[in-house]
């Protein structure tokens, strides 16, 4: 398996860029450079909100059986690939701030292990939880910023020790823009045992993330920015592994692995997102954010089928996935390789996760020796390097 890279310089034309104003109706009339505070509603919003009020007009009670009681969790599929995360484990809320109280209920803060280690540059909802977390135990431990701009990464790793139970931090710090290394800081808390909550916020569709692969533990944001989602959209990923093993104090009926059941006494808490939920979900904020969320997934740059051989071995694991996975692969010049379609795999998976709306980028990496750095391409010619880049797989807003 080869990885090509994308060269820094390289940037979207702007034909593919003007493609999506239409999408945004506010552009038609205004030059908008706020997206950091409210981002521009997507065309189809108005649809789906539609949508939503004639299924209560016309189907009254039906349509919680007809798609709004799964809102909170099936929407949060929708976010799970601009997460880096498998489908399955984002839950729906109110906001950033109940999805993170939600998960700060999970834990209670025992002598030996009760610091709570955050930075000085955290947006102040995460903030303000933490501190609040004193009085059920915890001591608090905040990491400084000499610059008001970044929190070295060596300072920060420095404060997570053996007696850490929580490291909730900002991964795009709101006032500057600098991005933490989750991955460092993820690597230190399970050296000593602390739990990772990362607030992407800041992040989630102007940044790559990849929350599973960093080994992150758990992640929050929010919808109002620059995914262009609206308001009351908030979001709570927590790894399947640790989830397994919570028990939200904040919670609600809709946690219950029989919800409907209506019994008394403790709750019995559900699977995967559902166990994180909470009481009746915001259905039409529910509807309001997804077409944003779909705008957001786009394929590439990335290698093309026609660049892209692979030995006889690569195609069994996809083939065990599905079947229909037979399609992305084509004889190649050489006896028992294959091309490999690799972004009509991406997009099939996106479609999957009810993503429709994807944008597949024309470029090749590997034959566009100008544009693209590929580590490929240069083995293939017998170059001494290749350049260094970003990963070849991306979801840019």
């Amino acid at each position: 398996m080869t990885t090509d890279t994308l060269d820094s310089t390289a940037t979207a034309t702007g034909e593919e860029l003007l493609a999506w104003r239409e999408e945004f109706p506010i552009l038609a009339e205004t030059t908008y450079l706020i997206n950091n505070s409210l981002g521009a509603m997507p065309r189809a919003v108005r649809g789906d909100l539609a949508a939503y009020a004639d299924a209560w007009e016309q189907r009254g009670v039906r349509a919680w059986h007809e798609g709004w009681w799964e809102s909170a969790v099936e929407v949060g599929d929708l976010l799970a690939p601009l997460l880096g995360v498998a489908p399955g484990n984002v839950s729906m809320h109110q906001n950033a701030s109940v999805a993170a109280g939600l998960f700060f209920s999970c834990f209670d803060y025992p002598a030996e292990r009760n610091r709570i280690v955050y930075t000085e540059l955290n947006f102040p909802s995460i903030m303000y939880l933490a501190e609040n977390e004193r009085r059920r135990g915890a001591e608090v431990v905040v990491v400084p910023s000499d610059d008001g701009i970044g929190v070295p990464v060596e300072r920060l790793l420095a404060a997570i020790d053996e007696r850490t139970r929580l490291v909730p931090i900002s991964h795009t710090y709101f006032k500057s823009a600098y991005v933490q290394d989750a991955a460092a800081v993820a690597r230190r808390c399970r050296e000593v045992g602390a739990i990772l909550l990362l607030d992407v916020y800041q992040s989630t569709g102007a940044v790559p993330l990849a929350l599973e692969q960093w080994g992150v533990d758990a992640a929050v944001g929010g919808s109002v920015k620059w995914l262009c989602g609206g308001p009351g959209a908030g979001y709570l990923w927590v790894d399947p592994k640790l989830a397994a093993t919570l028990r939200p104090a904040l919670t609600g009926w809709q946690a219950d692995e029989e919800p409907f059941s209506f019994r008394p006494g403790p709750i019995h808490y559900a699977e995967g997102a559902w166990r994180f939920l909470t009481g009746t979900p915001n259905v039409p904020a529910l509807h309001a954010c997804a077409a944003g969320y779909r705008i957001v997934a786009g394929i590439g740059p990335a290698i093309c089928q026609r660049s892209y051989e692979v030995g006889p071995e690569f195609p069994q694991p996809f083939i065990a996935q599905a079947e229909s996975n037979r399609d992305f692969f084509c004889p190649a010049s050489r006896a028992g390789h294959f091309m490999f379609d690799l972004k009509g795999y991406v997009a099939r998976r996106l479609a999957a996760a009810d993503i429709k709306n994807v944008q597949v980028l024309p470029c090749d990496t590997c034959a566009e020796d100008t544009r693209f750095f590929s580590y490929r391409r240069a083995c293939q010619r017998g170059e001494p390097d290749y350049g260094r880049g970003l990963s070849v797989i991306c979801l840019e807003p």
